[in-house]
């Protein structure tokens, strides 16, 4: 629907095509397949077919324990059985729970644009995300978990593949009220080496690869943080770096404050959206908050958009964690898919972003609040 606004193109076509590639490539959510034959070997071992076959489908214990269904035991009820994050528990969520066929992910370790690692994922199914409806699965075993994160990652890849081959269908292949003649339609070929492959074979399979290929490298983007400067300071070096920390968050560069509130309260008024909200709303001309714009979108099984919230910090409860390299990544960066920005790492103290002391400096004023939230419950 937001192609067909944003284009101004019918998608019939291009959708009945798409569909028919992506069911070829990966089968349905409850009998998934993964297109090991149509990858190169070097990234087709990233997700287990067997793993993903245990995570799939309806709920079972085998006779030797082996539980099947994991993802709709644990993750289906908020997160779908597609991964679109409109499970029947997702509308008294606040944030929603994620749609994971965007491919974006908020709290993870890598660079903004990259995929999560597979640690990144399992730490968030294994620990929950504080201060949201995400619980912590302590109990699942590390196979479990294997085949839980195998299946997330087959749901974004395949949301992702169907995105870019409907984007592709209108931009690239001349897809219209009817779909192009046979050498551009979008299709699954037999066999990656045949060598007679028509123009819409390439095409989806150079986007099958590109997704996969990057979900297969995303640990060579996580952002390394550097070590804190002088080591573990002293309770003096530590009052004086949070003290410089307090100017950072009330500066112009990092301008913390602007969204986090003087205090870390997190009251500031916005109007803005986080992007998966916007896609069918202000990114193709409609208002997020008008019933009457969202209501074909709402119809369609999209979420109503809710405003972004500014974390409080004073509270001490981080959403991907407090630590201090989890923080640091998390102001260099940003979160994905939200308003947060990140900043510039500079070698030198300039108007044009923080050094990596400075980032530090930063952290341990961010830190500070949670510490002055137990002082004030106790």
């Amino acid at each position: 629907m937001t192609l067909e606004r944003s284009r101004s193109m019918p998608m019939d076509a291009a959708l009945s095509d798409t569909s028919t590639a992506i069911d070829d490539l990966f089968g349905t959510p409850d009998e998934p397949r993964w297109p090991v034959d149509l990858l190169e070997e070097s990234v087709a071992g990233l997700v287990d077919s067997k793993r993903l076959s245990q995570a799939a489908g309806p709920v079972l214990s085998l006779q030797d324990g082996t539980q099947h269904g994991l993802y709709r035991e644990h993750c289906a009820v908020c997160h779908g059985l597609s991964g679109n994050g409109n499970g029947p528990a997702s509308l008294v969520q606040d944030p929603y729970p994620r749609d994971f066929r965007h491919g974006v992910f908020k709290w993870k370790s890598t660079e903004r644009n990259a995929p999560p690692t597979r640690d990144d994922l399992a730490e968030r199914i294994r620990l929950g995300i504080a201060g949201t409806a995400m619980p912590a699965y302590p109990l699942l075993s590390n196979k479990e978990l294997d085949c839980i994160v195998d299946y997330v990652i087959y749901l974004s890849i395949r949301g992702e593949v169907e995105r870019e081959l409907l984007a592709a269908a209108v931009d690239e292949m001349g897809y219209e009220e009817e779909p192009p003649e046979e050498e551009l339609r979008l299709r699954v070929p037999s066999a990656e080496a045949d060598e007679s492959l028509t123009e819409g074979e390439e095409v989806t399979l150079e986007i099958l690869g590109d997704i996969v290929g990057q979900w297969a490298e995303a640990d060579e983007f996580v952002l390394d943080v550097p070590a804190p400067p002088h080591g573990k300071p002293t309770a003096s070096d530590l009052a004086k770096s949070i003290e410089r920390g307090r100017e950072l968050f009330h500066g112009q560069i990092a301008n913390c404050v602007g969204c986090h509130d003087e205090n870390g309260i997190g009251q500031t008024i916005t109007l803005d959206y986080d992007d998966w909200s916007k896609e069918y709303s202000s990114r193709i001309g409609l208002t997020p908050s008008d019933a009457e714009d969202m209501k074909p979108f709402r119809d369609a099984g999209a979420m109503m958009p809710r405003r972004i919230i500014p974390r409080t910090l004073k509270d001490g409860v981080f959403h991907g964690g407090g630590d201090a390299e989890t923080l640091y990544r998390r102001i260099v960066v940003g979160i994905a898919g939200t308003p947060m920005p990140g900043i510039d790492v500079v070698e030198t103290e300039s108007n044009r972003g923080l050094t990596e002391n400075q980032v530090w400096d930063l952290v341990r004023y961010v830190q500070s609040f949670a510490t002055q939230s137990s002082e004030e419950q106790r």
